[in-house]
């Protein structure tokens, strides 16, 4: 035992740089990216954060959804001798992140995942592949780590190192977390104790990342935060007057999209499923996603997603982190979300390939009111905590200035581009004011207070609101208690938002959202400066009715439109043969390329950004096929700008023909409140059906028809190669059927036997 202390305490006395310096000599990093990812060049500090790893250094790494964490211990795994041993926290995520692995090299035994999903044999074959040593990167769970069995096999093994995904589950004050995560630096030492430790996380604030820190108990750990903007993320606020707007807002948005992917997060698993159904009603391909349902049924309607059967899933927060798909183009938030750190993780999964991802949030007061309800029977310090995480997001609801820079400063960054371009607030200025003035107010009562409290009590100071708190605190009798009622809450809780930005105020983490002066608040106060503020947002007016939210601009596209569509095509149709999701075969930035390269053969098709050797080899000759024929059919003509156009909104009808029935409304009242004749409504309820939505017809059926009618009707349409019903009609004549009879069972034939 001594010697190997001895050993260790040797290694630690070498420089970090210095290791990296051998490590970079031995290793051509930029050559092994290429041969082994298809990848020219690194993103962001990949490369130093590789450097780190190969030096046997504790790593870690904070970068945003979409910077490329995962290469950061994929590639180091794949050069390095032994196996990574990669704790993540879903067994949905393993399993993407091992088809990826797989899908940049030609043996499937590099990747494996270890969980509660494999039988006896599965697991055998991973067990002999890791002592084999063709296995690089073993992915678990930290409940896997739990058992003894598992401890004493990995100790055994040649460990490269741990890598510890979504750290920040880790954290008691992370925004999930989870036990089993405490215990892991307990479980690396029985396996190896000597192994680096590198761990990664897309959002921590600062006392989250020293409770990572600690907890994985991280030695002379380098850190590398990279910035948290996402510069092709466009972000948009959109104000939710009712229902119906919503949803027809909604419905016109996605049109717009063109069948891109895309998640829509609502607070209930009620609206997930009303939503889907209105989605579906208007010919888009979608599902709903919730806790309540079953696991197998999540799982199915996951892999629907991932494999771009449906193009929509509409989800509260049960869905998300396991999701690895790097084309998703927008995230719609149909509800507040309950902090800014879940909303920035949210969003973040749009557009993680660095391509186009837009992020609409519809907010109302309401939907803040309901979010306080559901926190009225948590115990009070969680009640505080939830109350200042709340206030957070309605500031950047509600705030006028540039989206990016309140993301960014809630998370201790500081921008300073003066205009985003990427934001709602940037696009479209809103009005100003001078408020030298009252910014000196907050200055004076927040040092009248010894800087002791947080916002909403400071608020109550300045408007004088007499409180059971300010009288228990005798603070009615302050020169500040009343100073401000000129202006109401609204106004100086989006003054005091605007000073945390401009760095006049800031929060103290450590004690629930205190304020405090900053130096340059003092400075200001001392000695005051013009001081101008944009005017509250109270969200009164309603989105101009002729254009959907995040549709203004164009989009860039394949050089070649129509030869990208037809890549599509192929690589859906070569991922259904493979059991694959689509973008594991290739990213939609490599389609891009082919579609602009017009790559041949397969060792042109490496040159395309993401194609590595491994992938071309193994997916690419049906590509460079269709490549080749598309080249020769069409001379390599230049091909057209792709514009796109937005969708004329035509959900209104068949929103309200769906409510209607649902309410077992008679159809001659429907048609009537709408001005229609009943075959309108049949033709419209027809429609309806045919896209895939179920109506609640049998009340009106029942009174039309009785049960034997209904079912020799039934029999008919099973049996009939027409679509006449007329001739249908006549082929029925012994019963005496009307049109009106025949198109309402047509209806129930379609919901139940067409789809």
């Amino acid at each position: 035992m001594a010697v190997k202390s001895e050993k260790k305490a040797t290694k630690k006395k070498e420089p970090a740089v210095s290791r990296a310096t051998k490590t970079a000599t031995k290793t051509d990093l930029h050559g092994e990216l290429l041969k082994n990812f298809g990848f020219q060049n690194f993103k962001g500090k990949q490369e130093d954060i590789i450097h780190s790893l190969l030096s046997g250094q504790d790593t870690f790494v904070i970068m945003p959804t979409g910077g490329g964490k995962s290469l950061c211990y994929q590639l180091p795994a794949v050069i390095m001798e032994g196996v990574a041993i990669i704790v993540s926290p879903l067994i949905a995520l393993m399993k993407n992140q091992v088809d990826l692995v797989r899908g940049y090299n030609s043996n499937d035994e590099i990747a494996h995942f270890l969980n509660s999903t494999l039988n006896k044999k599965e697991i055998k074959e991973v067990h002999d592949d890791l002592l084999s040593g063709k296995t690089k990167l073993l992915y678990v769970a930290p409940e896997t780590l739990t058992k003894q069995e598992n401890l004493v096999f990995f100790s055994d093994l040649n460990i490269s190192f741990f890598a510890v995904d979504e750290a920040h589950c880790i954290s008691e004050w992370g925004h999930d977390f989870r036990p089993e995560y405490r215990r892991l630096r307990e479980m690396m030492n029985q396996i190896n104790p000597d192994a680096a430790v590198i761990a990664l996380t897309a959002t921590a604030t600062p006392k989250v990342q020293s409770d990572i820190i600690k907890n994985l108990g991280l030695k002379d750990a380098n850190i590398f935060i990279s910035s948290f903007n996402r510069d092709n993320l466009y972000y948009e606020i959109v104000p939710k007057v009712n229902k119906k707007q919503t949803n027809e807002s909604i419905v016109r948005f996605i049109k717009s999209m063109k069948n891109k992917s895309g998640i829509i997060y609502t607070l209930n698993r009620k609206t997930t499923e009303e939503l889907a159904d209105i989605l579906m009603a208007n010919g888009i391909k979608a599902v709903a996603y919730h806790a309540g349902l079953d696991s197998k049924l999540r799982a199915e309607r996951q892999d629907q997603f991932l494999n771009e059967d449906v193009q929509v899933i509409v989800a509260t927060i049960a869905f998300g982190m396991g999701i690895d798909k790097p084309d998703i183009r927008f995230v719609i938030h149909y509800n507040i979300s309950k902090s800014i750190e879940n909303y920035y993780q949210e969003t973040g999964r749009a557009g993680r390939d660095g391509l186009e991802g837009k992020c609409l949030l519809y907010y109302s007061h309401k939907d803040v009111s309901k979010l306080e309800h559901l926190m009225r029977d948590k115990p009070l310090s969680e009640r505080e905590v939830g109350a200042q995480l709340i206030n957070e997001t309605v500031a950047y609801a509600e705030s006028g200035v540039c989206r990016r820079k309140v993301i960014l400063s809630y998370f201790g960054e500081q921008y300073e581009v003066e205009n985003c371009g990427q934001c709602d607030n940037c696009k479209h200025p809103k009005e100003r004011m001078e408020a030298k003035e009252q910014a000196v107010l907050v200055l004076k009562t927040l040092k009248e207070l010894d800087e002791r409290f947080a916002t909403d009590y400071a608020i109550n100071i300045l408007i004088g609101k007499l409180t059971p708190q300010v009288k228990m605190f005798r603070h009615e009798g302050l020169t500040s208690f009343g100073v401000g009622k000129a202006q109401d809450t609204l106004f100086w809780n989006s003054l005091i938002r605007q000073m945390l930005l401009e760095d006049l105020l800031k929060k103290d983490i450590e004690e629930y959202g205190v304020l405090k002066i900053t130096p340059a608040g003092t400075a200001f106060l001392k000695k005051p400066k013009s001081f101008s503020i944009v005017l509250n947002n109270k969200f009164e007016e309603a989105w101009d009715d002729d254009e959907a939210p995040g549709t203004e601009d164009g989009e860039g596209a394949a050089t070649d439109q129509q030869l990208f569509e037809m890549l599509k095509e192929l690589r859906q149709k070569e991922a259904k043969k493979k059991s694959l999701p689509p973008f594991v075969i290739f990213l939609e930035n490599s389609l891009m390329d082919m579609a602009t390269l017009y790559p041949t053969t397969v060792a042109e098709l490496e040159k395309c950004q993401g194609v590595s050797k491994g992938k071309a080899i193994r997916y690419g000759k049906p590509f460079v096929e269709l490549v080749a024929r598309y080249v020769e059919d069409n001379n390599i003509q230049k091909p057209d700008d792709f514009v796109m156009k937005s969708v004329v909104n035509k959900s209104g009808n068949k929103v309200y023909i769906i409510q209607q029935t649902d309410k077992k409304i008679p159809l001659e009242t429907i048609a009537k409140n709408k001005g229609w004749q009943m075959n309108e409504l049949l033709e419209e309820m027809e429609t309806i059906a045919a896209s895939g939505t179920k109506l609640n017809l049998g009340y009106a059926i029942d009174e039309m028809l009785d049960e034997d009618e209904q079912d020799e009707i039934i029999e008919y349409f099973k049996s009939c190669e027409t679509s006449s019903l007329q001739l249908a009609q006549e082929e029925l004549a012994e019963f005496d059927f009307n049109w009106e009879q025949l198109k309402i069972m047509r209806i129930k034939f379609l919901a139940e036997y067409g789809m």
